[in-house]
């Protein structure tokens, strides 16, 4: 890689302390002032909505797979569908929705008419059960609800996906705005935001699969929408007090401009000699780079470099004016390394897919496990509802955050003298072995449940199904929030949001994945030995089969998520450094190692997500 630490000129150490200079204004629209404006003064408002919106979204998803099963009597097959359509589409809406904010509405707008679409959803859920003509049945016990509540039913909890789409990648980037890169105090502050926002998420979902589940299954489906609704309600008018505090980001236009620039460039210019040396190629310098970071040039996809090549179209052995060139003919080399971080992911992206199918599982076959155990606690007199299972999964999730980051990274450490202890991919990795013992478990229990059915037993008690909740949230915790930081801190600074949807969209590509993986075991099962996998029930399926082919795959797919990975460049950013003693004299010892004391922290600092 060829890259040099530049030291340039910036303004003084008093107004770098006083005003916030990183592109952000505040809400009149002037430069921000540091101690009236971000940081914490804006974070808590942000993690409030956060809070309430996973506090909805999972108290939707958790007991999604009961609803369509109890209370619109689709079957095994067609339920699971229609769960994994759901989370696939709110999954991938944020492509779209960051997508909208990094180019034409900025992240404060993008939230604030993402949850008005939000409490849309949420208010026509809640109307399905009291208004008569909507609600499922005239009686309290029916045999198919009336087609009204079915499509009532559907417009809400994909008036929910819309708002989850913009939602979700424009308040995780905009909370980050909040912070800044360039303050050493800031930059610190941010890595607490993201465990702070670990925290509000995690306590979103407890309460969703605990308190939110029991309202649903024990008091009503309406109460709890009511519950949902105002909790909404409530969270938006403490994000719009919070507006004062906030560090705001103008939209940057289409990020995909740049990209079909450099496209364009590279191709028109493919017959150019590559030059000798890579300092030749364009670039500009950091005064006049207003937006992000300069970025180091690599050699990797090496054709995509022609379009930084400076021609001399005169044909005299002088450079064309590089003012009078356009855009499409001429990229800087900041440029052309953000197309190349795109296509590097892209394979890293795909690898993913099969840890995604494994997590599906949770929200849909896994709690059709636990419906059909015996769930009763306490004496036999309390019964858990099925969803509530998933507060293992968020409670293994956060234990294991907390052993890692406090006991394992130091250790770690120590061993490989990687400040991160490991790198982000091999966290990623080392989640996806986690999800393989998901599945090998979930395939011994479930073979071991049909046994004791065929037998005429007594059902099994759901503690079985403990050990495949807990260690799916394991495995959570290194590749779910490996990716957040992978796609966050590896796209280009400009499409920080798309970066959250590129994350997303893993889960969301792999639920469709997932689904068609069903359709075709479904159709070579029938073929193959005349009898489905996939029943009108568990006791008629053999599920237990589907998770041994689901670890087989997943174990395959480790072997080529490890060679992806240890082939993968990491994003390189040029540092720039000026240190000013107290008396504002320059000290180029003191730059040296602040640049090399920069780069370190810049290599070691996570974005821990959820």
């Amino acid at each position: 890689m060829d890259c040099k630490i530049s030291a340039e000129p910036q303004d003084s150490y008093d107004e770098q302390e006083k005003w916030v200079y990183d592109s952000s204004v505040d809400s009149k629209g002037k430069v921000p002032l540091r101690a009236r404006t971000g940081a914490w003064k804006a974070a808590l408002f942000i993690i409030a909505i956060e809070f309430s919106e996973r506090l909805s979204y999972f108290g939707i998803a958790t007991n999604l797979m009961v609803y369509l099963t109890t209370v619109l009597h689709q079957d095994l097959k067609m339920a699971v569908k229609n769960a994994n359509y759901w989370s696939g589409v709110t999954t991938l809406m944020p492509l779209l929705g960051g997508f909208v904010a990094d180019a034409y509405l900025g992240r404060y707008l993008t939230v604030l008419f993402s949850v008005v679409i939000y409490l849309m959803g949420l208010i026509l859920l809640t109307m399905s059960w009291f208004i008569p003509g909507l609600k499922p049945c005239a009686s309290k016990m029916c045999i198919e609800p009336r087609k009204a509540h079915e499509i009532a039913f559907f417009v809400a909890i994909y008036l929910v996906s819309i708002g989850t789409g913009g939602h979700k990648p424009s308040l995780e980037s905009f909370g980050a705005d909040q912070f800044d890169d360039d303050h050493a105090q800031e930059r610190k502050k941010k890595t607490s935001y993201f465990n702070w926002w670990n925290s509000g998420l995690c306590a979103g979902i407890l309460t969703a699969v605990t308190v939110v589940v029991y309202v649903e299954d024990r008091v009503g489906w309406g109460v709890a929408g009511i519950i949902l609704t105002l909790v909404m309600a409530f969270s938006l008018l403490i994000f719009l007090a919070g507006r004062p505090f906030y560090r705001f980001r103008a939209p940057s236009g289409s990020p995909l401009t740049p990209m079909l620039q450099v496209l364009v460039a590279a191709i028109a210019k493919r017959n150019l000699p590559y030059p000798s040396d890579s300092s030749r190629l364009h670039e500009v310098s950091k005064a006049e780079y207003a937006k992000g970071r300069l970025l180091c040039h690599t050699k990797n996809l090496q054709f995509f470099d022609k379009a930084a090549i400076i021609e001399d179209r005169e044909g005299n052995g002088n450079c064309f004016p590089l003012e009078k060139q356009s855009p499409w003919r001429l990229a800087t080399v900041t440029k052309v390394e953000e197309v190349k971080l795109i296509i590097n992911m892209i394979p890293i992206w795909l690898s993913t897919l099969a840890f995604g199918i494994c997590a599906a599982q949770t929200t849909t076959f896994f709690i059709k496990q636990a419906i059909v155990l015996d769930r009763r606690i306490i004496g036999h007199s309390f019964i858990v509802p099925p969803a509530s299972m998933l507060c293992l999964t968020a409670l293994a999730m956060i234990i294991s955050v907390t052993i890692y980051e406090k006991i394992l990274v130091p250790m770690l450490r120590r061993i490989t003298g990687n400040a991160r202890g490991i790198s982000i991919l091999q966290r990623v990795g080392t989640g996806m072995i986690f999800s393989l013992i998901t599945m090998i478990i979930a395939a011994l229990v479930e073979k071991k449940r049909l046994d004791t059915t065929a037998r005429g037993s007594v059902p099994m008690s759901a503690i079985w199904l403990a050990p495949q909740f807990i260690v799916i949230g394991v495995a959570d915790s290194y590749t779910l929030v490996g990716l957040q930081e992978f796609f966050y801190d590896q796209v280009p600074d400009l499409m920080r949001s798309l970066g959250i949807a590129f994350y997303l969209s893993v889960i969301g590509a792999a639920s469709f994945a997932n689904n068609l993986l069903i359709t075709v075991v479904d159709h070579l099962g029938e073929d193959i030995s005349g009898k489905s996998w996939f029943g009108k029930d568990l006791n008629g399926s053999r599920l237990d089969r589907f998770y041994w082919l689901l670890a087989g795959l997943t174990a395959a797919n480790i072997f080529v998520f490890a060679a992806l990975a240890s082939r993968y460049s990491y994003k390189n950013v040029q540092q720039n450094m000026v240190i000013v003693d107290s008396y504002g004299r320059d000290d180029v010892e003191a730059k040296a190692e602040a640049a090399a004391s920069m780069e370190r922290l810049d290599n070691s600092r996570g974005l821990y997500l959820m």
